[in-house]
């Protein structure tokens, strides 16, 4: 089995993170569909799965000429009302024959692509990881991009959102045979490849834990570039807090590594968490933050005057309320 995916996490454009019932809806992305939602750990909202038409080359590293017809699998989630992800996977099979086939036969086998020509899985999975794909080869990126240009357009969002963030691509190959693993790799500041290899787990428990790795990458990556344009050591304390507010209001209580990755891929999960090591980072990252709270606070307690600072202990006033 051979299954590429490309997983595409942003801001939500809307200024406050979006309420249950706004995230339900903007999801509905076909009428009639139920839109999964869930609130333990961090509310979770997940679209119905849309299919896409797909008649192109595959690409390849090689440059072979395979042509895949078939469909791909979208949808959209939202995590806490705050981050928006575009996820579009297929599965990739060897056609019975070499011939383009009616598109009846292709609807029968919603979110996979058959190929015409002579397919090597393992040209596909090393061209599909390359970056810039040609224009002329099956690109999942766009069909992400227009399922959350349709969420971004909603009215039921105000299209402003609290700071600047780039968003991120996660560009995945599942396959099967050999030991389970998963190799992560940051390909440049946006572009992520994963691969991974799990006998056992169903295609759909893959696609969440590729989204799950795809929002953890991008609440990290983000985060740490807030705390780079901080200026810490270069500007004052209030500076820099007020440069961080974003990272404390609306980025770190979302962090929730592997809440929705299936039992039978956790061990997978748990050796990215090792190496290259997302929590260790986040936590020295969350730490780095939380000093410098202590600094400014220190900061702004010196600024009191030792009347002000003893009536402030004994509970007579407030940091805030002095002047």
């Amino acid at each position: 089995m051979l299954v590429i995916g490309e997983v595409r996490t942003c801001l939500l454009q809307n200024r406050a993170a979006a309420s249950s019932v706004d995230v339900a809806e903007l999801l509905r992305l076909e009428a009639g569909e139920r839109v999964r939602t869930s609130e333990r750990p961090v509310a979770y909202a997940v679209s119905p799965a849309r299919l896409t038409g797909l008649d192109c080359r595959l690409p390849t590293e090689s440059g072979a000429r395979v042509r895949g017809i078939g469909t791909a699998t979208a949808r959209t989630t939202v995590t806490g009302g705050r981050l928006l992800q575009g996820s579009v996977f297929t599965r990739v099979e060897r056609g019975a024959t070499d011939r383009r086939l009616p598109w009846s036969h292709y609807l029968a086998m919603p979110g996979m692509i058959q190929s015409t020509g002579r397919f090597n899985p393992a040209d596909v999975v090393k061209g599909f990881l390359t970056d810039p794909l040609p224009d002329t080869v099956v690109d999942l990126g766009s069909v992400s991009e227009q399922v959350i240009r349709q969420v971004q357009a909603s009215a039921r969002l105000d299209h402003v959102t609290p700071f600047k963030a780039r968003r991120t691509r996660l560009k995945w190959v599942a396959c099967t045979g050999g030991p389970a693993y998963g190799v992560f790799t940051i390909a440049d500041d946006n572009l992520r490849t994963f691969t991974i290899s799990a006998d056992a787990a169903p295609i759909e428990s893959i696609v969440e834990l590729c989204e799950d790795l795809a929002l953890h990458d991008w609440l990290l990556t983000t985060v740490q570039r807030i705390v780079e344009r901080s200026r810490i050591g270069a500007a004052s304390s209030e500076n820099v807090l007020t440069r961080l507010r974003p990272a404390i209001d609306h980025l770190l209580h979302l962090w929730m590594p592997g809440a929705r990755v299936a039992d039978a891929l956790r061990g997978i999960w748990d050796d990215l968490d090792r190496r290259p090591g997302f929590t260790p980072q986040w936590r020295s990252t969350v730490a780095r933050i939380r000093d410098q709270l202590s600094v400014a606070t220190f900061d702004r307690l010196n600024q009191l005057s030792p009347t002000m600072f003893e009536e402030l202990v004994s509970g007579g006033g407030s940091v805030g309320g002095a002047r």
